[in-house]
């Protein structure tokens, strides 16, 4: 056994890998600490409880377990739910009612994307006992118009409409020097090769043909092209945060400590764009992604754990994401398989946005 440094699981004896998945396996079922004797009696071969104790000791030295209390249990530490699940989980499959409940929610026929989204991560909450959360898809829309209107002092509103109606607005700094007819010609100029279009398709090809001088475009008129352009991209984020559940989080709750904790969550979930960010790293993934407790700032404080995977549409392009947050002994084998099932579905019906 190693001392003072994290081990993997093939430095662990047959021994002490069972000793150690059965104690997580007891801790993710009660949540409380768990003893030698309660051990003993899920062991499959026969260890008593002194030299299970041992073994115990061994592996609170080696940084998987701790005491929470003088004479008590022991319970995983962080490091140690983070090697159970690398290491010695094994995943199950879904119920065939979990899996109708989740076919029939995750269907979009008659529904517009939100509520099809809402309807799925309803029913992933309620399955997992936890909360639920979609970061819808971000969206592709045909382009109508692109209008700048100078604001004077260096400045100009861009506006974007949608052929389906939507109006946006983003302010842009100018490049010194550029006056009104440089903002008609860059309009003309973007409503030409934008029209029909959605931005993502033509901003490459745009950028490309200022790139390579292909354009009659003077200077200080590339430079307004390319600023709009590059604002417009940067500054955009489509994508919504749906969570349902969160009352779910509420259930392990023991000490008025805890309650401010996970009420400091709550916050989060509702405003902190950090928290969208980190849904949205499932997308750099191709399957489920796990977090475990302060592996990311935001569940430090609230002991709480997430996994999450992106969902992708008919054309096999990532749009979302969408997972479960609940506390660290997340009963990884059951929710990990529920969360993968549902981006599927989700993906499978969406179709392209």
């Amino acid at each position: 056994m190693l001392r003072n440094k994290t081990p993997v699981i093939a430095e662990l004896n047959e021994r002490s890998r069972e000793v150690f998945r059965q104690l997580v396996e007891a801790y993710v079922q009660t949540g409380e600490p768990v003893g030698s004797r309660t051990l003993s009696r899920r062991l499959n071969v026969s260890l008593s409880p002194a030299t299970i104790r041992n073994v115990m000791a061994d592996l609170e030295d080696a940084g998987l377990l701790y005491a929470p209390h003088v004479s008590a249990g022991r319970l995983p530490t962080q490091i140690g739910m983070r090697l159970f699940v690398n290491g010695l989980l094994e995943v199950g499959g879904l119920a065939a009612d979990e899996r109708a409940t989740l076919d029939s929610q995750c269907r979009s026929a008659g529904k517009s994307v939100e509520q099809a989204l809402g309807e799925a991560i309803g029913a992933l909450s309620g399955l997992s006992r936890c909360a639920g959360m979609v970061v819808s898809p971000k969206t592709r829309r045909s382009l109508k118009q692109i209008e700048f209107i100078g604001l004077g002092h260096g400045r100009a509103l861009v506006v974007l409409v949608t052929e389906d109606g939507l109006v946006e607005n983003r302010l842009l700094d100018l490049p010194v020097g550029v006056g009104p007819s440089a903002l008609i010609e860059a309009t003309n100029y973007l409503n030409d090769r934008l029209r029909g279009r959605d931005l993502d398709q033509v901003m490459v090809e745009i950028m490309a043909e200022l790139d390579d001088q292909r354009t009659q475009l003077d200077e200080l008129t590339k430079r307004v092209v390319a600023t709009g352009l590059a604002t417009w991209a940067g500054g955009g984020d489509d994508s919504a945060l749906i969570v349902r559940g969160t009352s779910h989080l509420l259930e392990d709750v023991a000490a008025v400590e805890d309650l401010e904790h996970i009420r400091t969550l709550f916050d989060a979930l509702e405003t902190n764009r950090q928290f969208l960010k980190l849904v949205e790293l499932a997308e750099g993934a191709e399957g489920v992604q796990i977090f475990i407790g302060s592996e990311n700032e935001l569940f430090g404080l609230t002991g709480c754990s997430m996994v999450v995977a992106p969902y992708r549409d008919t054309r096999e392009r990532i749009v979302g994401a969408i997972g479960v947050i609940g506390p660290t002994r997340l009963n990884f084998a059951r929710i990990i398989p529920m969360v993968d099932y549902t981006a599927k579905m989700i993906g499978r019906f969406i179709g392209p946005t």
